[in-house]
């Protein structure tokens, strides 16, 4: 198991290099500069005031250059800093972390709480009302647009029955609150974005679930324990359950990166000022250091996670055995 951890984690150098030179590439030849994007509501503003900044930034040098001083500073952790404002790239994903981890993994609990009992359930009573009502309930979730779905939740929870807040994390005069107070205000911001990061999520898993468990249940091992006498809750929460949740690793495993990237769209129309926020800002704004410091940082946890995918497959499958450590 060392060995093939130890061959995986070298495998995600070069692959963690080419995906940062790629995206590198790409933002830079994407229209528009930081410079410009400064400097687009002074139309008076001189070419050699344009060169002057362009120069403090590196902007002036070769794509390849440039991209060798940037990879030289992240060896040292440094991201470097805002080309809007000037502050250490770092100290602002720090600032936006806990606010995208506390949403996205509430999020994640809440659809394996719910999902999994779905999919067992579907596939238990297969072609059941039950199981059609959950079919269509997952083409919706699959269909319906996340901005269009927050909109409506907007609409009703907030404007109609003025019971939630529409967007932000607090109440204005929240630091004027009690301690449970707080947990309210902080609790009421947040039950719709934690609604709409697990909508589609939810959907997709229980899905999964749904077909995986189908396909365990027609082994012959459930046959022999059905054989036995076992009771069906035991057969199918114990027995089956238990290997029909190896494709669920997977998508945990997928969904990392997701604790730290965030939903782009529920933060910016909730006005949440987290990761996805702050990514949508700096796209907008052309910050390079932002931009390249997001895309590492989801790249990364990407490989992480597909590493610690195949980890917990070794683990939770004896049957999987790759090269030597078969």
């Amino acid at each position: 198991m060392l060995t093939l951890f130890l061959r995986r984690l070298f495998m995600l150098i070069p692959l963690l290099i080419g995906i940062s030179l790629i995206s590198f590439l790409v933002i830079h030849c994407a229209p528009g500069k930081p410079t410009d994007m400064q400097l687009q509501l002074n139309q008076k503003v001189s070419l050699q005031v344009r060169e002057r900044l362009e120069k403090l930034y590196g902007l002036d040098k070769p794509l390849m250059t440039q991209y060798v001083m940037w990879v030289k500073r992240l060896i040292r952790l440094d991201f470097g800093n805002s080309f809007i404002d000037n502050r250490p790239v770092i100290d602002k994903i720090k600032e936006r972390i806990p606010i995208t981890l506390t949403i996205n993994i509430l999020s994640l609990m809440l659809i394996l709480i719910i999902a999994v009992p779905i999919g067992v359930l579907s596939a238990v009573y297969q072609e059941s009302l039950f199981d059609r009502a959950m079919t269509v309930f997952v083409f919706i979730g699959f269909a319906m647009p996340t901005f269009w779905l927050a909109l409506l939740l907007m609409k009703f929870f907030s404007v109609t029955l003025q019971l939630l807040p529409v967007s932000g994390i607090t109440s204005i005069d929240f630091e004027n609150y009690s301690f449970m107070g707080k947990v309210i205000d902080y609790s009421r911001h947040l039950f719709l974005p934690i609604i709409i990061s697990a909508f589609t999520g939810l959907a997709g898993l229980s899905r999964y679930m749904r077909t995986s468990m189908i396909h365990v249940l027609q082994q012959d091992y459930i046959r022999t324990a059905k054989a036995k006498g076992l009771t069906m809750a035991k057969v199918y929460f114990y027995h089956a359950l238990k290997n029909a949740l190896l494709p669920v690793i997977t998508i945990l495993g997928m969904s990392i990166p997701g604790l730290i990237a965030g939903s782009v769209i529920a933060e910016s129309i909730f006005a949440i000022p987290g990761m996805g926020k702050l990514y949508y800002d700096a796209v907008m704004s052309r910050d390079y250091a932002v931009i390249m410091a997001i895309l590492v940082i989801g790249a990364f946890l990407t490989l992480m996670g597909n590493l610690l995918a195949d980890l917990a497959y070794f683990i939770a499958d004896p049957r999987i055995r790759v090269g030597p450590c078969e």
